[in-house]
């Protein structure tokens, strides 16, 4: 694994809003559609432009975001650490791309499921289904990866992009078998200790709870879709059911049912440490990968494909993409249910990371932030070139 000593990135507990940003995020904070939002824009490694807006939590009390509140990552934990982690294997060589997933893990041997690779889970082309409710699934969690096998694919491997969260369910596990260690255990040892980061885990401790963003009141947006697909019977049986608001603990139904950590979310950072990670795709900033190895953050693995998809992220190039007129085709990023993105343009070495908690406090249907996630690129790209300019 690659250890180079870069400088520290500067404290950024002290405010340097950009207005535009700040009062656009503001006006949807007063629309209702997240109750807190935190930003921070990066150029060079550093934060040029940061702000914390609104509440972080409203119910069951009242406590304003800060730089330092820590959020949910939801689904930015797919390409910052089990993404991260699987290119740190590639370029031991410990793991191959296009090594059939069926050599790592036995469930996988299956006519149906035996030429799925490494490369199409990373890349959301392998057939799996998009998501499932492995609560209702599996008797327990150990019993969750043999539930991913059974299931029937959605398209044959490698034909076309289905965002799926069991894939990227399945390469923790395989994770976690391939290393001997839980997925915690090695993103701690891996990405955390090395990075020095003090405040990026799974499953928060109830110490740090205060600091935490909060999401939504129990289970109502998970228990709506299995409703649609399930016996009122299973979904009754299933005892894991949370009422109270989410806080503290994460959000995802099937990431809580594994213990709170998994390879498609359950990551908990802050907006300072969420621009460590990913520094660590950007070639010549990366403490953790070579410059060879982030080339393969910007590769269009999907030519020709419904989506256009790099080794664990989604290239600007899809079209509809989250990432707005004004950043690069090759740029490469993810969004997290809960309200988090994170767009990385490395040619110039620039990040942009927005968190929300959408989730909380707000009746369903959720806003869709996708909008507003455009525009915060917009206007972040148009500052950073307005510095360029003076």
């Amino acid at each position: 694994m690659k250890s180079l000593k870069l400088p520290a990135v500067p404290d950024l507990s002290i405010n340097n809003p950009e207005p535009n940003i700040s009062a656009m995020l503001l006006s949807r904070i007063g629309s209702g559609d997240f109750p807190s939002a935190v930003y921070v824009v990066a150029e060079h490694r550093c934060a040029v432009f940061t702000d914390a807006l609104g509440d972080a939590v409203r119910e069951p009390e009242s406590r304003a975001a800060t730089l330092e509140t820590i959020y949910d990552l939801a689904s930015l934990t797919k390409p910052l650490v089990t993404g991260l982690l699987c290119a740190q294997l590639v370029e031991l060589g410990e793991l191959t791309l296009d090594s059939s997933v069926a050599n790592y893990l036995l469930e996988f041997d299956r006519p149906d499921k035996n030429r799925i690779t490494i490369r199409e889970l990373l890349t959301h082309t392998s057939g799996l289904p998009a998501w499932r409710p492995l609560y209702l699934l599996a008797v327990e969690k150990e019993s969750a990866l043999a539930s991913i096998a059974n299931e029937t694919l959605d398209a044959r491997p490698g034909e076309q992009v289905i965002y799926s969260d069991l894939g990227f369910i399945v390469l923790g596990f395989l994770l976690e078998r391939l290393m001997g260690s839980r997925l915690d255990e090695l993103a701690l040892n891996r990405i955390v200790k090395p990075l020095e980061l003090q405040h990026t885990f799974f499953n928060p401790a109830a110490a740090t709870r205060t600091g935490v963003a909060a999401c939504e009141t129990g289970n109502a947006y998970e228990r709506d879709m299995c409703e649609k697909s399930f016996s009122v019977e299973s979904i009754a049986s299933y005892h894991g059911w949370r009422k109270e608001v989410v806080w503290g603990d994460v959000h995802d139904g099937n990431a809580h049912f594994l213990g709170g950590t998994a390879g498609h979310a359950g990551l908990f950072s802050t907006g300072h440490e969420t621009l460590r990670l990913a520094n660590q795709f950007i070639a010549g900033q990366s403490q953790l990968l070579s410059s060879e190895t982030c080339q393969l953050f910007q590769q269009n693995m999907t030519e020709g494909m419904n989506e256009a998809r790099s080794f664990a992220w989604q290239l600007a190039a899809t079209k509809d993409s989250t990432r707005g007129p004004s950043l690069p085709s090759d740029a490469f990023g993810h969004t997290g249910f809960t309200g988090t993105s994170c767009w990385i343009d490395a040619h110039r070495e620039r990040v942009f990371i927005l968190l929300t908690n959408r989730t909380h406090a707000r009746a369903l249907p959720f806003a869709n932030i996708n909008a507003v996630r455009r525009e915060f690129h917009k206007l972040a790209v148009a500052a950073l070139d307005e510095r360029i300019d003076k």
